[in-house]
């Protein structure tokens, strides 16, 4: 199995972010690591390490522009949940699995709650058309994060 310029970019960024919780990235500097344009690194940023996946990214622009990237602590992921809550569009099953996984790993949730969220996330359960299919779930699950995260 190879490795995708985009898996090397998002190990790379996770090393980083093993040994020091929080990593602050330049673009042009990692794109000229990895010999890519500084979209390659926009695109690994935006699909591997999203809110669902339980990141948070800040961005600044300009000539000393940074990317910041770091875990969401617990609070976070509850600021996540009220976002859910109020979402135009909702939130599709693969996403919605994601951040029930994150709140597993930071011990949100124990195994048999995660294994329920996703149980009543699924399209199968909830048997309603997108898009009210995925406003639905968006609703449920940001409720559910929001008591278990002591946030409501």
């Amino acid at each position: 199995m190879s490795m995708t310029l985009a898996d090397a970019i998002e190990r790379h960024i996770l090393s980083q972010l093993a040994q020091f919780g929080e990593v602050a990235l330049q673009r042009v500097e990692l794109a000229r690591l990895y010999g890519c344009a500084p979209s390659q690194i926009n695109y690994v940023l935006a699909t591997r390490f999203t809110p669902e996946r339980g990141f948070v990214t800040e961005s600044r622009r300009g000539g000393g522009g940074y990317i910041r990237v770091r875990r969401a602590a617990h609070p976070e992921i509850g600021r996540i949940a009220a976002a859910l809550l109020e979402a135009p569009d909702g939130i599709a099953q693969g996403p919605a699995h994601a951040l029930i996984e994150r709140c597993r790993e930071a011990g949100l949730v124990v195994d048999r709650e995660a294994a329920m969220l996703v149980a009543v996330t699924r399209r199968e359960a909830i048997g309603l058309p997108l898009p009210l299919r995925d406003l639905v779930r968006a609703r449920c699950l940001g409720a559910a994060l929001l008591a278990l995260s002591d946030e409501e």
